[in-house]
């Protein structure tokens, strides 16, 4: 009781002497710590944003500029060539504020607006002369360790008009857009991915129908996109959010849902709450920044600088099922979390003071949440089920039973929460001795139970019984690098700055005051509950139908494939070639995920990593008659065909995006296209993706080499096909995550990845063999 009565800020009591009124000072404290933490929030994003919209330039330097002017006018000099005296005829001598402006006044305010606009003039003229240097990308194509004069002298000037300290957005204004690729490019390059894929009558067939859009269809859809890139940020990347996932009727969890785990050798504590009271705070001092927009922005080569649109949404956001198309609902300032944990939602405030929760307070809260024996009400248990299904079942029911009462209350706590955390029952995490271990860890970050995680929500932080953690990622919002950068910087302060006591505790003191978190109610009839079994049983066939595969290879690592003078990328995307041929016998479509972040809005982009080079190159592995300088002349071919694809996709010269938004294009326009039908319909059996590491660096991994990450993974995209998400820690350490599904015959991930640790060892055993021979 003695929660309840300090959750209340005054009481009254009405007697025959009138209206006794009590007050809670403690509580009025806190209500009034609130309110400064709130304005203060206010007024440290109000400055930042006055900094971000005036970046390159700062606000001294408008102060500078007005000096100046007026310095020069009491020296009798005009440097605005009259332009001062023409604002100051046009200035009111009498208004309603004021009865008479002096001469003198007069000339000091014409002085500080001619100043002003010079100074707004150069900072447009600072953004545009910006972006045409960051619109330059021959850097990028350039041999690495090799930087021209040319790039040099870019790479100077990018500097210098780049100013300093940039906060995360200074940069978005500056941004070029994505370009437009020629359509006889994009055609040809399409044409020659699909050239090793194809017997000749085949391919004959694809160049005639490839001709014909060319002639008669693509001029008109080209002009539609080329208006659409004149008046939108990007021309992709709505229509890729909206059409590639939220209009996708199917389940999210496995489809589309990617996960990260932990570091891959430690646990730095083994209670749970502990864990999951240092990692929700470090999570709070990001957002805090993530806010205010005082992260440094991502920058390659340290100089150009990468887009940062996708963090806005990174917390307070859900995936909202609809009918026909889903959409994303993102709030801000949300102070709550809703926590699962053994068929409860519990809701957990994140502030006290004015403040956030300190690590000890939040494992405190997190405790009691563990200490709970309460039983789920009826249908509480696999109610998140709901968001592991089909997307339609779950609207409907959202719509019928959820609008209202208290189910709607409950469910908008959930929506509105900061972000989802589920305390896990199970035990996971990486054994040497039982390498399998690794493939149930992936299973549980990928769907669990299929219902404790609520996959719409921006991302569901997973915290098992033995301290271990992981992350579960909505994907329409973001890619994979965001919440990379945020795990990575949770990681190192959960280990490097908040740390733990002797006994494995959070550091810092118990706090008897705090509410204890509140369980949410619901009243969810039986015709409810039965869609919720229909949505549990459909997650659950897809989810047991996974099969996973987590491979550590640490045979070696970036630091002998670069001493071979071959990007890893391209070394791994080659041996993949090399085992999905013995693994399968044929070739396929391949997808590789690449960035477009160098440009406004921009997101991924797709290599197409079965090429002509590196299909010949594993012929000649496969060829006993073949030299070993035969080979590792082909292997060169095909490194150097892959990573000038990569740099091409990069810089907005890939193929997938345009041909994608020139079908949506003639969709919108009723336009019957075979070729690009026939395109968007072809499977990508091999779907492959790099996850990012070491964005920030905040961790010596020549130093901590325990303290690396394992990576993380998705799910198969095709039924009949691998996903292989692959992760290089450091100079000698790769992750491999490999998925596919057991109901298909053709494939086994287990196969596969022995397939992949023997075709990354022959590869070396090339070099290896080329040494012996000099």
């Amino acid at each position: 009781m003695a929660e309840a009565h300090q959750a209340v800020a005054f009481q009254f009591t009405v007697t025959p002497e009138g209206i006794k009124l009590q007050l809670s000072r403690e509580v009025l404290k806190h209500i009034y710590l609130s309110g400064v933490t709130t304005w203060r929030k206010r007024a440290i994003q109000f400055k930042n944003g006055i900094l971000t919209e005036v970046y390159p330039a700062s606000p001294s330097s408008w102060l500078f500029m007005v000096i100046a002017i007026m310095s020069s006018m009491y020296a009798r000099v005009d440097p605005s060539m009259g332009m001062i005296d023409s604002i100051k005829k046009v200035l009111p001598v009498r208004s309603v504020y004021y009865d008479y402006l002096t001469v003198q006044t007069q000339t000091v305010l014409s002085a500080i607006l001619f100043a002003t606009a010079l100074w707004l003039s150069l900072i447009l003229l600072l953004r545009y002369t910006l972006k045409a240097l960051l619109s330059y990308h021959g850097w990028i194509f350039e041999p690495h360790g090799k930087m021209s004069a040319s790039t040099k002298l870019w790479m100077s000037l990018v500097k210098m008009f780049s100013g300093r300290r940039p906060l995360l957005y200074s940069f978005q204004a500056a941004l070029p857009r994505l370009p437009v690729p020629n359509i006889d490019d994009t055609i040809q390059r399409y044409l020659e991915s699909v050239r090793p894929l194809l017997d000749d009558d085949q391919y004959k067939q694809m160049e005639i129908v490839a001709t014909e859009f060319k002639k008669d269809q693509a001029p008109k859809l080209q002009k539609y996109l080329l208006v659409k890139s004149w008046w939108a940020n990007n021309y992709v990347s709505d229509w890729w959010e909206e059409y590639i996932y939220l209009k996708g009727r199917g389940p999210i969890m496995v489809n589309s849902n990617f996960y990260t785990m932990d570091m891959l050798y430690t646990i730095p504590t083994h209670r749970q709450a502990a864990r999951a009271g240092n990692v929700v705070h470090a999570i709070l001092q990001y957002r805090r920044k993530l806010e205010r927009g005082e992260h440094a922005p991502m920058r390659a080569l340290g100089v150009v600088p990468m887009c940062s649109y996708q963090y806005e949404r990174m917390f307070n956001t859900t995936r909202i099922p609809g009918l026909e198309t889903d959409y994303i609902q993102h709030l801000r300032n949300r102070k709550h979390l809703v926590v699962y944990h053994q068929g409860r939602f519990f809701k957990v405030w994140l502030y006290y003071g004015g403040r956030h929760l300190l690590p000890s307070e939040l494992e405190q809260q997190f405790q009691r949440i563990l200490n709970d024996t309460t039983e789920p009400q009826p249908g509480e248990l696999k109610l998140a089920s709901l968001t592991a299904g089909n997307r339609v079942p779950w609207a409907k029911a959202r719509q019928k039973y959820f609008n209202d009462g208290v189910n709607k209350m409950s469910l908008d706590v959930i929506e509105t929460a900061a972000f989802f955390l589920t305390l896990d029952n199970e035990v996971h995490g990486y054994d040497p001795e039982r390498p399998r271990t690794m493939d149930l860890y992936a299973k549980s970050l990928l769907h669990g139970t299929c219902y404790d995680r609520w996959f719409d929500k921006s991302f569901n932080l997973i915290v098992y019984k033995n301290g271990k953690i992981g992350v579960n990622t909505e994907h329409s919002w973001a890619d994979a690098p965001i919440i990379g950068h945020m795990w990575e910087d949770i990681l190192a302060t959960d280990v490097f700055h908040l740390g733990y006591t002797e006994e494995g505790h959070c550091k810092g003191d118990i706090n008897k005051g705090l509410t204890f978190p509140s369980r949410l109610q619901w009243d969810i009839p039986k015709a409810c509950q039965e869609i919720i079994e229909g949505s549990y049983a459909i997650a659950k066939e897809l989810a047991d139908d996974v099969d996973f595969y987590c491979c550590v290879f640490d045979e070696f690592g970036k630091g002998l494939i670069k001493k071979s003078r071959t990007s890893p990328d391209a070394f791994i995307q080659i041996a993949l070639q090399l085992a999905h041929f013995r693994d399968k016998g044929e070739f396929c479509l391949t997808y590789e995920s690449s960035m477009t972040r160098m440009f406004r809005e921009g997101r991924t982009e797709t290599v197409r990593s079965c090429t002509i080079e590196s299909t010949a190159f594993v012929r000649s592995m496969e060829d006993e008659a073949c030299t070993v300088r035969q080979r590792l002349a082909l292997f060169r071919r095909s490194a150097e065909k892959h990573q000038n694809m990569y740099r091409l996709a990069m810089t907005g010269a890939g193929i997938d995006r345009h041909l994608f938004c020139l079908y949506i294009v003639s969709k919108l326009l009723d336009i019957e296209s075979p070729f690009l039908k026939q395109v968007l319909s072809e499977p990508w059996r091999l779907s492959t993706s790099q996850t990012p590491q070491h964005q920030l660096n905040l961790v010596d991994t020549q130093k901590f080499p325990k303290y690396v990450g394992a990576g993380g993974g998705f799910g198969p995209v095709a039924d009949d096909g691998y996903g292989v998400s692959y992760n290089v820690v450091g100079e000698n350490l790769i992750t491999f995550h490999i998925s596919s599904k057991y109901s298909s015959p053709e494939t086994d991930s287990h196969r596969f990845g022995q397939n992949i640790r023997q075709a990354m060892l022959d590869i070396k055993a090339l070099f290896n063999q080329k040494q012996k021979a000099n």
